[in-house]
């Protein structure tokens, strides 16, 4: 069976087209933040860390989904004050936090007596195994990521081009900046589903890396990122069902492909 008659046939296929609008929706508003910001590698570590709650939640009987929420959220805040108040060494607390944060949740994981859990739906993700309940948590939280950006949009954009002047003109730059960290945490929980935390940084970054390629206004990169996170989300769900490949690795190489196109394009045209 061809993939568009699947799409019409299969529920789990028809959970993922949602899952996947749902991560466009909430990686092109938060990817945009973190490219402008030049925050891939805070990012990420928020996303490693991520495992270390999903294997706590685990071991102590709770919903690994719930973990993975508190701890990125609780991350989020420790890597924004390290960022905002650390004088050296920055990166190799970052990457501390990072590693120690992964290493936890495979041994919280590990020594889960009973529990079969498979590492790969975490690490690598699998959009195909959403479920009815994934989709309404995944819901909640894009729904939350699009009402506190657009809340605080125009606060976000002043904290990212110039924090300083921000802090003159009465924006309270720290909180507003762990706030963004705080929505980029949702996300990550968000693609967690969809391309796993491995590639989740590439997936979140890509899409707004290429839209900034043609765009120069913040608002016209999140549109146009939220597009192509969605094309490059079907693009992976196409291939992956066609020739039985890997989905959240399908989706990051399409976009990794994309953007390396559009750079080449950028040259050529000058």
């Amino acid at each position: 069976m061809d993939f568009f008659s699947a799409l019409s046939t299969y529920s789990f296929l028809q959970n993922a087209v949602v899952a996947a609008l749902l991560a466009a929706l909430s990686c092109g508003i938060s990817g945009t933040f973190v490219h402008i910001n030049r925050i891939t590698f805070i990012a990420g570590g928020i996303a490693h860390a991520v495992l270390g709650g999903v294997g706590a939640a685990v071991f102590f009987g709770f919903s690994p989904f719930a973990g993975a929420i508190v701890t990125a959220l609780i991350f989020a805040v420790l890597l924004g004050i390290i960022r905002l108040k650390a004088t050296q060494h920055e990166d190799t607390v970052i990457g501390a936090m990072w590693a120690c944060g992964m290493s936890a949740g495979i041994i919280f994981i590990y020594l889960t007596p009973g529990y079969a859990v498979n590492l790969n739906n975490y690490l690598f993700g699998n959009i195909l195994l959403v479920s009815k309940s994934d989709i309404t948590a995944l819901s909640v939280l894009a729904a939350l990521v699009i009402l506190v950006s657009a809340l605080f949009f125009r606060q976000f954009k002043a904290v990212s081009f110039d924090e300083e002047n921000a802090e003159l003109h009465g924006v309270k730059a720290s909180l507003v900046y762990i706030l963004m960290l705080s929505v980029i945490a949702l996300t990550v929980v968000v693609l967690m589903k969809v391309v796993g935390l491995i590639l989740v940084i590439a997936f979140m970054t890509l899409p707004a890396a290429t839209s900034a390629v043609f765009c120069r206004k913040v608002g016209a990169i999140i549109v146009l990122s939220i597009i192509l996170s969605f094309v490059f989300s079907m693009s992976g769900l196409f291939v992956s069902y066609t020739w039985n490949l890997p989905t959240g690795a399908v989706i990051t190489l399409v976009s990794g492909a994309v953007y390396a196109a559009s750079l080449v394009f950028s040259k050529i045209k000058g």
